[in-house]
């Protein structure tokens, strides 16, 4: 399966931020490369932003104890994987679950988190679980799966990239095979984020 819908314990994982855009407000142009997938538009890239909306700075871990330490003080913080900036400029930022839940506004005016709902319509869309991934996934950067080729062919625009993920403790995890985004839903004290894998 390319696609699924996982429920993890809060703070888990970290992942790379995809917004949904609400058409009735003004359009930042920090995110440019937006795209329509059936009803819903979408950013075609991930979220590379180290202000909040209101313009305040959020943190950048620059190694696993800044990292853990944010966590355990419940504080917004972002990083780049492997806590090297060469990542970003392909991946963008990794961020936190307080970043993306900050009453400040991570997310750019115009753009919002998308809930699991929003998730579902799309990949509903693209044919459900089982279809959705192939048509979500980058045509270039993922790693093999024995001999098959873990690459998708991009036919939605979503372009998802293999970004992986860094955990509570601030360990990195899964570049090139798994893309991880996060929700704004939350079930009781669960998140639920949406993944991409190689296979």
């Amino acid at each position: 399966m390319h696609y699924r819908r996982t429920s993890l314990l809060r703070l888990s994982f970290i992942v790379l931020v995809v917004l949904y855009i609400q058409l009735s407000l003004s359009i930042s142009p920090v995110l440019s490369q937006d795209i329509t997938i059936g009803t819903q538009t979408w950013t075609s890239k991930n979220l590379d932003v180290s202000t909040f909306r209101n313009g305040e700075a959020i943190p950048e871990a620059k190694n696993a104890e800044e990292w853990s330490k944010a966590s355990e003080n419940n504080t917004a913080v972002y990083c780049y994987y492997g806590y090297d900036s060469k990542n970003g400029k392909v991946y963008g930022k990794l961020y936190n679950w307080y970043a993306v839940n900050d009453s400040r506004g991570l997310a750019p005016k115009g753009y919002h988190i998308p809930s699991d709902a929003e998730w579902t319509v799309l990949t509903d869309f693209l044919g459900g679980e089982d279809k959705a991934g192939k048509k979500m996934k980058s045509k270039t950067g993922w790693q093999k799966n024995g001999k098959k080729s873990g690459n998708g062919n991009n036919s939605s625009g979503f372009n998802g990239l293999p970004g992986g993920n860094c955990n509570y403790n601030g360990y990195f995890f899964n570049i090139s095979a798994y893309g991880y985004w996060w929700s704004s839903s939350e079930n009781n004290t669960r998140l639920c984020l949406v993944s991409l894998s190689e296979l």
